[in-house]
């Protein structure tokens, strides 16, 4: 924890900067530290105000629901028929191993092998082994054969299954770190989750054994298994022992050492509730937990891994049970080792067996990949590939029958937004701490042009310009054009706003990331590491735009009758969301918007109980105006206005100056 303050330190925000002009490169600079800053504050708020057994007692129900959302298993899926058989078996000289498939739910398909020792006698304490990201046709399993032939030679029945991305049925992990799935993220989605659920049913699958003694599960696994086992004993108290191997990480540590772009989505859970990994392993406490790390892991630094175990044994204290959390680690990079697999089975050995006994791993000899397969043929009904837009079902989305029942519906999901999805707004009010200077462009000729630089929150300041008109006139209406990064092509762009000037007061803003000089690779990492500290980019743009309606109306230094807001293609989302939220916006200005969020501009967990066209219909009965024809979608917008009596509160214009009906303002 140390080494986290002193990070901290590092990343405080200039003053200088926060009150005079700068440009996008030491805008982009300031956005990284101030990630850094939002990450090391949700990795430093665990334990908190936690003192005693008590306190935490009472607050790990609503802990346990809150990781379980996060993971996309609350409400759990349900419990199908496994349909689990064997469908291959051999016999080495002191183990035997069968191939087993099973269903975790209709068509999501785990293949694994099953360990157990040739001469039995009793039932067996059981270990699920949980793969790290091993490529093969023949499924992940194959590279870790080794801990299953050991396990059962040593007197445990072994599971070890494959992984949805490299089983042997493939899937997607990568899904935001290649594939610009952001849509995920509006899901709420992690390909931990139906990883965890895999794991879940294996114990179930271990529990109908006759071999295995139930009582006695434990859980390990290395890197993505790892993380795995992590999540797996928090989320199911039927594991008794719990050893992570090289996948130990914290939001802080990972955001400051850029490290998060090392890892597979499967790593994270989507963190709306602003909780860590110290979090989840409190949920473990007081099972036996051993930390397994490397000292030269890119992917899991040290100084992660020690913050975790520091947090975690004050909790394990609490419980009168601080000699079941340890850590080790090794001077070694991101690696399945010999002095880790000694590690992890010296400590299942002794809270299973109560075994004590040094460490041998003796000769292994492996199989050959074939051998150890499970399926002939892929199932034509298998849903591992496409799991991702089915493991959490977005509701259906129905028009309401009356306006009272809309207004029930819009505060479930406005509350609905401030719980699961806008957490990580702040909580208070910076100054502006305005920066402006006269543009001496030809904008000057229709209207009092400003160059204008402020702060939205601590350490982030957006850029744009200011339009007030010439004239005398006392009071103004007032457009705010929202930039998205799209927008930006030219610096003398003003084309769209010649019909407002010298009628409306204009502001336009350029919310943060628009006109940063981040790449795709980057843009990737900032928007996954958003995803740790609770937000998206889109939604600190919402921020940034509700911040936006407070300048023009206090530092436009003109009276703002009312406030249109515009914005364009996927600037939209954002601009939607912040007139639903702030009704001082009098009419909202689309063009081009998305249909829903599977198109990409993402809010956290928002597919899970509302979609675009709900949060237009929120809007109402302020005005709507579409420069461009809505999607289909968008009729249910038009019902809902309907329904406070204003058929025509949603309308399509040609252009900006019909949008803004500026005859009536001139």
């Amino acid at each position: 924890m140390m080494f986290l303050r002193c990070l901290l330190s590092l990343f405080c925000v200039s003053s200088a900067f926060a009150q005079s002009w700068g440009n996008a490169e030491e805008r982009y600079k300031a956005f990284e530290n101030y990630l850094v800053r939002r990450a090391m504050a949700v990795t430093g708020s665990f334990p908190g105000g936690i003192k005693t057994l008590e306190q935490w007692k009472q607050a790990r129900p609503g802990v346990r629901r809150r990781f379980l959302y996060a993971m996309g298993l609350d409400p759990m899926p349900k419990r199908t028929p496994l349909n689990a058989r064997v469908t291959g078996q051999f016999e080495r000289d002191t183990y035997r191993v069968e191939k087993i498939v099973f269903e975790s739910m209709p068509g999501l398909y785990v293949t694994g092998n099953f360990y157990l020792p040739k001469d039995q006698s009793g039932k067996l304490p059981a270990v699920l082994y949980l793969c790290g990201h091993s490529p093969g046709p023949w499924g992940a399993k194959v590279r870790y054969q080794h801990h299953g032939i050991w396990l059962a030679r040593h007197g445990y029945a072994a599971f070890l299954i494959d992984t949805i991305e490299f089983g042997e049925i493939p899937g997607i992990h990568h899904g935001t770190h290649d594939l610009e799935m952001w849509d995920w993220l509006s899901l709420g989605y992690t390909p931990a989750g139906p990883e965890v659920w895999n794991a879940i049913r294996a114990l179930d699958y271990l529990e109908t054994r006759s071999e295995v003694d139930a009582s006695k599960m434990a859980v390990t696994g290395i890197s993505g298994g790892g993380a795995m086992t992590w999540y797996t004993a928090a989320a199911d108290d039927r594991v008794q022992v719990a050893a992570p191997v090289c996948a130990t990480w914290t939001a802080g540590h990972h955001t400051a050492l850029d490290a998060v772009h090392e890892n597979c989505d499967c790593i994270y859970f989507v963190n709306a509730f602003l909780d860590d990994l110290p979090v989840v392993g409190a949920l473990i406490a007081p099972r036996p937990l051993k930390i397994i790390s490397a000292k030269r892991d890119p992917s899991f630094p040290r100084a992660g891994y020690h913050d975790v175990f520091e947090r975690l044994h004050f909790i394990y204290q609490l419980y009168g049970a601080g000699e079941k959390v340890t850590e080790y680690d090794h001077d070694a990079p991101h690696s399945d080792i010999l002095p880790f697999r000694k590690e992890a089975n010296e400590w299942l050995n002794r809270w299973l067996k109560n075994d004590n006994t040094p460490f041998d791993e003796g000769q292994i000899e492996q199989e050959k990949p074939e051998v150890l397969t499970a399926l002939s043929r892929r199932p034509a009904n298998a849903i591992n590939g496409h799991i991702h837009k089915s493991f959490i079902a977005a509701p259906a989305i129905n028009a309401p029958a009356s306006l009272s029942a809309w207004k029930i519906r819009r505060a479930k999901v406005l509350s609905e937004l401030k719980d699961k999805s806008l957490r990580a707004f702040p909580t208070g009010m910076v100054p502006f701490n305005t920066a402006k200077a006269a543009s001496k462009d030809w904008a000057a000729n229709y209207t009092g042009a400003s160059r204008i630089e402020f702060t939205t929150e601590e350490g982030i300041r957006i850029t744009g310009q200011l339009y007030v008109p010439h004239g005398s006139k006392p009071e103004y209406p007032g457009l705010i054009y929202v930039k998205g990064r799209q927008d930006i092509v030219y610096p003398i762009d003003y084309d769209l706003l010649l019909p407002a000037w010298g009628n409306h007061v204009v502001l336009v803003v350029q919310p943060r990331a628009t006109d940063y000089p981040m790449n795709n690779y980057k843009t990737a990492t900032v928007k996954r590491t958003a995803a740790l500290i609770g937000a998206t980019i889109e939604s600190m743009q919402l921020w940034d735009i509700l911040r936006s309606i407070d300048f023009l109306l206090k530092e436009s230094g003109a009276k703002i009758t009312a406030v249109s807001l515009y914005a364009r293609k996927d600037m939209t989302v954002p601009a939607l969301y912040a007139a639903a939220l702030d009704e001082r916006v009098s009419r909202l200005i689309v063009e081009d918007p998305p249909y829903s969020h599977w198109q990409g501009p993402a809010i956290l967990n928002a597919l899970r109980f509302t979609d675009l066209p709900e949060v237009a219909a929120m809007v109402a009965p302020r005005e709507i105006v579409a420069l461009t024809p809505l999607p289909s979608a968008y009729e249910l917008t038009r019902i809902v206005y309907a329904l406070y009596g204003k058929k025509g509160g949603v309308r399509q214009a040609p252009g900006l100056a019909g949008a803004l009906q500026v005859w009536k303002h001139q």
